[in-house]
């Protein structure tokens, strides 16, 4: 599970604070991984203090043993924004390909390099999953700012 950082600055700018990625080792019986997910996520939680959270939302793909691990991790992760009261705000992949790209159908490459550009970033952040969490939160820094200027137009 990735999970990424960002702050947007006075002046409009991103900035990316940390980003990484959880794991835990496939030979642990579900329930114990899914156990040091929720305490890593809180460890976290309790260091950087977010003020909100964004995850991605699930798709139904074919290979559903993998939609109910990551189901699970999943509901994992707001369980820990909710013990800690934290809103969560959740965004499809299209969306996220929409905000960083420009396109819904973008590729994997393309938003992992508008990621890095859009942070500033030497080279695209790795894992993969920590390079998708931070295109979640750029994505979702886009959209409170676009709707705030928009409630502030219609007042």
């Amino acid at each position: 599970m990735g999970w990424g950082l960002v702050h947007l600055r006075p002046d409009d700018s991103l900035e990316m604070i940390n980003y990484g990625a959880i794991s835990t080792s496939p030979r642990l019986p579900m329930p114990q991984r899914l156990q040091q997910i929720y305490r890593q996520l809180t460890g976290l939680l309790e260091t950087a203090f977010p003020s909100e959270i964004a995850i991605e939302e699930l798709f139904f793909n074919k290979n559903t043993t993998t939609v109910i691990a990551v189901s699970q991790a999943r509901g994992v992760a707001l369980l820990a924004a909710a013990d800690h009261n934290i809103d969560v705000f959740e965004y499809t992949p299209l969306q996220v390909k929409q905000a960083l790209v420009g396109y819904g159908r973008a590729q994997k490459d393309q938003v992992q390099e508008m990621v890095r550009i859009l942070l500033n970033l030497d080279q695209i952040p790795k894992p993969d999953d920590a390079a998708d969490a931070l295109a979640i939160a750029i994505c979702h820094i886009r959209s409170r700012r676009f709707m705030s200027r928009l409630e502030a137009q219609n007042g």
